[in-house]
Parts: C-alpha cells; structure tokens; sequence
C-alpha cells in the first residue's frame, strides 16, 4: 500500500488522522505521519498538501520518472566512500553522463557534473547570496570595528578629562602602573557589562528566529541552535575589544607630567596635527556611511521591485492551486473540468476574467523547453536555438494575468488537438529566434519531439523565474493541445481578492469535492522571490541603523570634548567680541570637518559595496541620484544631531564664571 504524509490542507495536524486511508488518483495512501510545517523529510516529493515518497510520484497522475530529459530532480545528495576522493567520484559521474550523451543524443548534452558540501546560503541558493552573507559578516564586523573606536575615543577623552587627577596621584606617590590597572578594570567591566547585554538580546533573537517561519506557505524552518563556543567567541569578542582600545590612553598616562600639569593646569590647546581618535572618528563615520548608503539601495531596489514591470499585474488577482490528478482527473478528462472551473468561477459575482496556467511566472517552479529553428533537421540538444521557459494556459489568461499582447492573438477554445500547433511567444524568443517581434507574427519553430508551431501572437518580456534575471525567452502554449493536471487559477476581481476566498472554495467543491485548494494572492504568492530581497534590506537597515548611532555617539563625544578642552578660550573670546558663528567655528569646525571626510569616504565605499545588492535585490544601483542625495542628507542631520548640545553649550559660555572659577 502507498504511503505518505500529510502536514496540512484537510486534515488538522494531530494525531487522529495517523493511519488513515485515503483515496488519491483512485490509489490508497496511508498517513504514516504529520509533520508541522516545518516537517522535512529526505527523497520525498513536495506538493502543496503531502509529501509523498518519489517512486510512488507516478501514482497521483504524472511521469516524470519514466520522461527521459526531464529535469525535475536538480540535486542528488549522498555520501562518499571511505578512500575516494571528490575528483575520482567526479569523473565516474562525468563517465556515466558522456555514457548517456553517447545513447541519448537527442535529450542529453553536455552533462558535467560539481561535487560539493551542501550549505544554505552556498550551494543552494547560489553565489549572489552567498557573496551577499560574506558581505553581511564583513559589514558586522564593521560594526563591531565602529564600537571599538567609540569606545577607544570615549577612553581618550576620558584619561583627558582626568588629566590633573592622574598628575595629582602621581605627585603623591601612586605609580603609573596602578593607575593603569584601574584604568584597564574599568574597561573590562564595560566591556563586560556590554557583553552580557549582547548576549542576552542575542539569545531573545535567535530563539524569535528558531520558531520563525518567513514563507508562511512552504514548511521552512531556520533552526538557529548556537552552542557554547559561539558564546564564548562573543565573550572573548567584548573583553579584547575592551583591553585593545583601552591602550589608547596608555601613551596619555605615561606621557603625563606632573609637575607641568599642577602648575599650568590642564591644557586648553587642541593640536592640528591629525590624532589617533581623529583616525578612529573618521573610520566610525566612513563605516556609518557605508552602511547608510547599502540600506538605502536596497530600499530603493526593494521599492523598485515592488512596483517593477512583471509582465504581469499583482493587484486584484488572487491565485488558486489545485491538481487535478489528485481528484482523479487523468487524459481527456482534465481539459473539460478546466473549463468547467474557469466558468463556475467566473460567474462568481466581483470576478471580471479567470485563466488557468499549468504554473505561473515567478512561482515556486519553472519548466524549460527546447526549441529549434524550423530549418533544423538534426534535433540534437547541442543544436537547440533557445532554451525557453514553457506554460501552458487557457484563453484568457494574459487577460486575468494583466499581460499584455504586444500583437497578433489570444488562444481561444478552438485551438484544440485537432487543430494546427500554435504558440504565443515573447518578445525576448521572437528577437532570439526570428530577429524581431515583425519576422516572429507566423514564424515556424519545432519542439523537441519535432512538432512544427506557428507563433499566433507576441506578449510583453516578463520575470519567470528570478527578479534579477535577464530578460528570458517564453513560450504560451495552449492548454488544450498540451494538456496538464497541474492547475493555477489566475482568477482578477473588481474588488478585493480576499474577500473572494470562501466563495471560490465552496464552488470549486460544489464541482468535485475531492479537489485540493489552495488559494492566496498573487503578490502573497511573491513571498519566496521576495524573502531575499526583503531580508538584504532589513539586515542592512538595521546595521545602518546602528552604525548612525555609534557615529552619532562618537560624533557627539568628539564635540563635547573638544568643547570641553576649549571652555576658557571660547570665554575669552566671547568676552573680546566674538560672534556666535565665530565661537561656534572655533568650537565645532574640526568635528565637522572629520564628518565630512569620513562621509564622502564612506560614500565612494558603498557606492563599490552596493553593486553586490544588486545581485540580490532587483533594480537596485548606487547611481541614484535620490540614494546619493539621501545619503548626504542622513549624513547632515547625523552631523546636526551629534553637535546640537556641545554647540548650545559653547553658545551659553559666561567669560565670568569661567575666569572666576581660573
């Protein structure tokens, strides 16, 4: 007896559909299991309701395990032998693919094969994501590099501030080494207390992303179990970060002279030459402004994607899933009931057009055909012309989509087996195949299987498989001449889909109430294609995030004390004349100076950083002008943020009180 298991859809997910039986395709399936929708499981197949194990695929209607050069099965994952190697293992699969070239020529080419360990964000999803999560942990470290150096400046400003204390514990006897250790304890309490803050969020976190479920739909479940080493990397992280950047004051206290400060008091001059808090500064703000500037492409990109040309319309359509097969819809059957659905749904009250896709674009899969120019004789795959996406569609779905028909015609119910093969191309396959979209209106090209197809009509490009693709050839068939159980109802209303879900379900299964239904929106049905995009631009908002409040901290801090340094130099001034926007020159020109050169760093760094998002969050190009003028913008209130109460504490200067106090 089959079996499978089964984890949503009609069935509640406890214990008492175990060992049920249930009739699919006319075959029995016994539940073994229900798995949440985080279940996995290992060689099974995936359909939106069950996973069913792989050589019982045939049972619910299709045949993929007996179509020679299909490509459904993308990954193979096994263990090696102990004793051999990756490169022996490479070419015995090399072997049996030139093999299969060799007796296959016309469905195997070219068949090479990579080993590698499988990873989540290397193998499987690719290099963009890949070099994008290198990127992240650089751009972290960055942050992590951002807080040493507040936290070297706030260590510089504060053996400064306490230089006359230093001095005065020298004059009585206290050695340079003593005060050293109490400056080095200070630090690693900081660093210590800092440590044990990060931790603790760190650990509300990651426990919110073990139960966090991005793709509602799909039973994806990012398990994030660190073990005790990653929190030890982290202690020990915070505490050298502490003992690193407390050596800054190091050379201040041995360079102290007692004697001179007692006497003079401590210094108001602030040197021109250029200082290691400066270097630091100015390395916090670059870091801000890279960052600030990744976030703001990938928004603008994410923006762009959201509201980008798809070749098809989001709004107001709702998408329902099914599979015929698994009602026991087979052969002949399965066009009739299609278009028995499309009119039960269309006569739903708000519904303004229904069409039926065996998949859609942008979906959770994608077909690909091979397609040859009408004076090809030999069909070999090395000959194919193009390598286009193929759905298979009902009339009026480019009109139920929002596609639009550059020229020629719809299918209608007309074009039927009986009937001369016709196809709807795009304009990408009619400029790869015929040149132009004017030679492709009644052009011939041949299938795999040698079948002659006239182009009926031309659609706009579109996204098919990927949002950062380059413009792809596709091919519309008719549903009825290539017939498919799988079944997507693109289903546009005049009014809110959603409100359209209880009345599409209950006429679907007044039709058959055997069938599987599965309804979302289309822009929900976006989620997955979305997910990368939508992650890029929250995880770098977040590190911009932080990284505009440590430079608005160091920033500040660089104010403050250089305001603090200047106290008794700005009283004079004010007491000789000086204007607010000369005491405010003396007193804020340096830090504002070090925003700017860090700033138009930072900028040229993101603008070279940013071109990896690209690969990752469509659309998206640092030559914005609207990013670049957002970037200079964040960057000015930082700047104004930061020196806001150091400037309106060199305004309130009293010379009085100050002289007083001297």
């Amino acid at each position: 007896m089959l079996t499978y298991a089964y984890w949503h859809s009609h069935f509640q997910a406890d214990k008492g559909v175990l060992g049920r039986v249930v009739q699919v395709n006319k075959h029995p399936f016994t539940i073994i299991g229900v798995g949440p929708r985080d279940f996995h499981g290992t060689l099974l197949f995936f359909h939106p309701d069950f996973f069913t194990p792989i050589v019982n695929h045939p049972a619910i209607g299709t045949n993929e395990l007996t179509t020679r050069g299909d490509r459904w099965i993308f990954m193979v994952m096994g263990h090696l032998k102990p004793g051999v190697s990756q490169a022996q293992a490479r070419a015995d699969l090399d072997a049996t693919g030139a093999y299969l070239e060799k007796n296959y020529p016309k469905d195997e080419s070219k068949m090479r094969f990579t080993l590698g360990r499988p990873s989540l964000y290397g193998d499987y999803l690719g290099r963009p994501v890949r070099e994008f999560m290198t990127g992240l942990t650089v751009l972290a470290g960055l942050i992590l590099l951002a807080a040493c150096a507040n936290l070297g400046s706030l260590f510089a400003a504060r053996a400064a501030d306490r230089s006359r204390e230093v001095a005065l514990r020298l004059a009585l006897g206290a050695s340079r080494r003593r005060i050293l250790r109490g400056l080095f304890t200070e630090a690693i309490l900081i660093s210590l207390a800092g440590g044990a803050l990060g931790l603790a969020g760190s650990v509300l976190l990651l426990r919110g992303l073990s139960v966090w479920q991005p793709i509602p739909r799909w039973p994806i479940h990012l398990a994030v179990n660190p073990d005790a080493r990653v929190y030890g990397v982290a202690v020990l992280l915070a505490l050298m970060s502490g003992l690193l950047f407390v050596a800054v004051p190091v050379r201040q206290v041995l360079d102290t002279s007692p004697y001179e400060v007692v006497k003079a008091g401590p210094s108001g001059k602030v040197g021109r030459r250029v200082t290691f808090r400066d270097v630091l500064l100015v390395v916090q703000i670059a870091i801000c402004a890279v960052l600030v500037t990744s976030s703001m492409v990938a928004v603008r990109g994410l923006a762009r994607s959201l509201h980008g040309n798809f070749g098809f319309e989001v709004e107001k359509t709702m998408l329902v899933d099914t599979d015929l097969s698994m009602a026991g819809y087979s052969g002949d059957r399965i066009a009739p009931m299609q278009k028995r659905m499309i009119e039960a749904v269309e006569a739903i009250p708000g519904v303004t057009s229904v069409g039926v896709a065996d998949q859609v674009p942008l979906g959770d899969s994608s077909n690909e055909a091979i397609v040859f120019t009408e004076s090809t004789a030999d069909l070999k795959v090395s000959n194919a012309a193009a390598h286009p996406v193929v759905y298979r569609i009902s009339p009026e779905y480019f009109q139920a989509s929002g596609t639009a028909l550059l020229s020629g015609r719809s299918f209608n119910w007309q074009d039927d087996k009986d009937s001369p093969r016709v196809a709807v191309v795009n304009s990408e396959f009619a400029r790869k195949i015929f040149g132009s979209v004017d030679k492709a209106m009644g052009g011939i090209f041949k299938m795999k299987d040698g079948t002659r197809t006239q182009v009926a009509g031309i659609v706009e490009n579109g996204k098919y498989a990927s949002l950062t693709e380059d413009p792809k050839p596709a091919i519309f068939l008719p549903l009825v001449q290539s017939p498919s159980s799988a079944t997507y109802m693109i289903v546009r209303s005049a009014r809110d889909p959603q409100q359209l879900d209880t009345a599409i379900r209950s006429t679907l299964w007044g039709l058959d109430r055997g069938l599987p239904v599965y309804l979302q929106t289309r822009f929900r049905e976006l989620d997955a294609m979305l997910f990368g995009p939508r992650m890029a631009t929250l995880s770098l908002g977040v590190l911009g995030v932080m990284g505009a409040m440590l430079s608005i901290t160091g920033i500040f801090g660089m104010a403050a004390y250089s305001v603090s340094k200047r106290l008794r130099e700005l009283g004079i001034r004010v007491a000789l004349g000086a204007q607010r926007k000369e005491v405010l020159h003396t007193a804020l020109a340096r830090p504002l100076k070090l925003l700017a050169f860090g700033s138009v760093a930072g900028l040229l760094l993101g603008v070279l950083a940013s071109r990896v998002i690209a690969f990752i969050v469509a659309q998206s190009t640092p030559r914005d002008p609207l990013v670049l003028g957002g970037v200079v913008l964040a960057m000015l209130l930082l700047g104004l943020a930061a020196t806001w109460i150091p400037a309106q504490r060199a305004l309130s200067v009293d010379p009085m009180i100050l002289l007083r106090e001297e």
